[in-house]
């Protein structure tokens, strides 16, 4: 079957279902389309303006962008009238890019952070805003460049119905659709930071934990915590090897809240059977005895138990899983049920 063919039977089914899908989005107080104004192209900087201000408690309908070019996409076999036309809008308008290169929507302002706060990120809604996602790599990136020395683009169609994807005949992808790229502003000091890399910040996680109904939580590093949203997943292996997922566009729904009474070092999540401690840095090993760590500091002082006690428990009952290899800084992600804890009796 041909690409065009399929491409057209994806797009007629994604309408219809797509339609139904954008009424069932909860209702937010703000909606933040992508346009040239409103994005960052490639960083996360304290420096930049915001292009929306809220409220803690606030909730937020965001649109983004999937990280490609219109020329790209259509050389891969996209129709030219499937290339959203917001994408074409900034491509052709933001000069001010780099130096990575995921189009990021923000930075929202919310109103009351502060640096040494924590800013809660409720994850609502995600819906797919294409019928369509591509995977790539290049000669001189993923987890093991050395075996491919070329570079190579795959479009893939998306069934909204049924929640898959198309890889290839006989081959379906279950859809779990989160924002690789979830962040706040780094730290004046730091300058403008490539999207690419994730940090204290966020940014570049690629956990693919972080989907509808997970809640993450940023250390905030500057007035108004500044968060930008990106890199739309619809699904992704851990470790994410070849450099990209599934990556398409996507429209969520963020609900923000900002804790005072909350202090952290590195961002952490939890879904509604687990929570996630995460780590990063260059050496991956070093990751994973950081995302360790920061799960016995989590069990210490929100769980009571002894530092011995918390690593143990790690040890039998945590799951430690590579997040990225592929990032320049590698990430490592430790999940641990909340099924384990029992419920304390009311006296």
């Amino acid at each position: 079957m041909k690409i065009t063919t399929r491409f057209a039977a994806a797009l007629a089914a994604f309408l219809v279902i797509g339609s139904a899908h954008a009424q069932h989005l909860p209702k937010a107080q703000h909606e933040l389309l992508a346009t040239p104004a409103t994005v960052a192209w490639g960083y996360y900087d304290a420096a930049a303006p915001a292009v929306l201000r809220i409220k803690s408690g606030e909730t937020v309908q965001v649109h983004t962008l999937i990280t490609s070019s219109p020329s790209r996409l259509e050389g891969a076999g996209v129709p030219a009238a499937q290339v959203e036309q917001s994408l074409r809008d900034i491509t052709n308008k933001v000069t001010n890019k780099g130096p990575g290169g995921h189009i990021l929507t923000g930075p929202i302002y919310v109103e009351g952070a502060e640096p040494g706060d924590v800013l809660e990120v409720r994850i609502k809604a995600i819906e797919l805003a294409i019928p369509y996602a591509y995977n790539a790599f290049g000669p001189k990136s993923g987890f093991i460049p050395e075996d491919f020395g070329y570079a190579k683009m795959r479009i893939i169609p998306l069934d909204a119905k049924r929640m898959v994807a198309n890889f290839a005949p006989n081959i379906e992808v279950p859809l779990r659709p989160f924002f690789g790229s979830m962040g706040v502003a780094p730290p004046t000091t730091m300058g403008r930071v490539n999207s690419a890399p994730p940090g204290i910040f966020g940014g570049n996680l690629d956990n693919k934990d972080l989907v509808v109904g997970t809640t993450l939580y940023l250390p905030v590093h500057a007035p108004g915590a500044l968060f930008f949203v990106g890199d739309g997943h619809a699904g992704q292996g851990n470790g994410e090897v070849d450099i990209t997922a599934l990556e398409t566009s996507l429209v969520g729904n963020l609900e923000f809240i900002v804790h005072k009474d909350m202090h952290l070092e590195m961002p952490r999540a939890e879904t509604p059977t687990q929570y996630i401690s995460m780590g990063l840095n260059e050496d991956i090993t070093l990751a994973s005895k950081q995302a360790l760590r920061e799960m016995i500091d989590f069990l210490m002082k929100n769980k009571g138990l002894s530092k011995d006690d918390a690593y143990m428990l790690c040890s039998v009952a945590g799951d430690l899983n590579l997040t990225q290899v592929v990032d320049g800084t590698r990430g490592a992600h430790m999940l641990l049920p909340k099924g384990i804890f029992k419920k304390q009796k009311a006296k």
